[in-house]
């Protein structure tokens, strides 16, 4: 698996969803902020939006759960049509069932950890995992600036994945652009979730080829 680029339709126009989409052809996933006013501060999308998305895009879905009771609503994105589910390990109840239930029902089963929650204590569920993704900016609004104090955990968990094995991605998302994405292929990330970088330059995508270049520039 190369490197990957998810952009973040949280950045893009959401009364076109569609036209949106197709702006950005070259991209690997479409990722979805799905935020409910109770986990983070604000409130964006469900299942419905994701469903109508999933039915006319021609990219796959990754659906980034920042809710309260994962465990409960998880299993209606991947209903929805989503091939990539990701929960907050700090919200969800029991992670390694929610995992299980995520992949029983097709889609990928991805784990997120905010800034500020270490990688280490979740070790033992990687087997039970297709991705991990390390929040660099604390969840809850796009465009914040990139917290470089999370490259290090980033570097531990490439070195935990490696340590066990399998075909596990590892997933960065928060500020991430054309100054910031090559220290994080460097520390080990091959997915990357960028929003105002992409959708914000004057060619969406060829901004997505810009930024496939410089990670595969630095992939370790």
């Amino acid at each position: 698996m190369g490197i990957q680029i998810s952009p973040s339709m949280l950045s893009s126009d959401f009364a076109n969803l569609e036209a949106e989409a197709a702006r950005i052809a070259g991209a690997d996933w479409l990722h979805m902020d799905v935020m409910d006013n109770h986990f983070v501060p604000n409130l964006t999308l469900g299942a419905p939006v994701i469903e109508a998305l999933a039915k006319v895009a021609a990219q796959p879905i990754d659906a980034h759960l920042m809710i309260a009771d994962p465990d409960r609503w998880a299993p209606q994105f991947v209903e929805a049509g989503a091939g990539s589910v990701t929960f907050h390990v700090e919200a969800a109840a029991a992670p390694v069932r929610l995992a299980r239930e995520i992949r029983a029902q097709g889609a990928r089963a991805s784990m997120a950890l905010k800034p500020g929650t270490a990688i280490e204590p979740y070790e033992d569920l990687l087997p039970e995992l297709d991705m991990i993704l390390i929040m660099t900016v604390e969840p809850g609004f796009g465009g914040q600036k990139f917290l470089d104090i999370c490259l290090p955990k980033i570097e531990r968990a490439r070195d935990l994945i490696d340590k066990h094995g399998g075909d596990i991605w590892l997933q960065v998302d928060g500020g991430v652009s054309a100054d910031t994405i090559e220290r994080c292929a460097a520390a080990g990330a091959d997915v990357f979730v960028a929003g105002s970088a992409v959708f914000g330059a004057d060619d969406p995508d060829a901004m997505i080829s810009t930024l496939r270049g410089l990670a595969e520039g630095h992939t370790p």
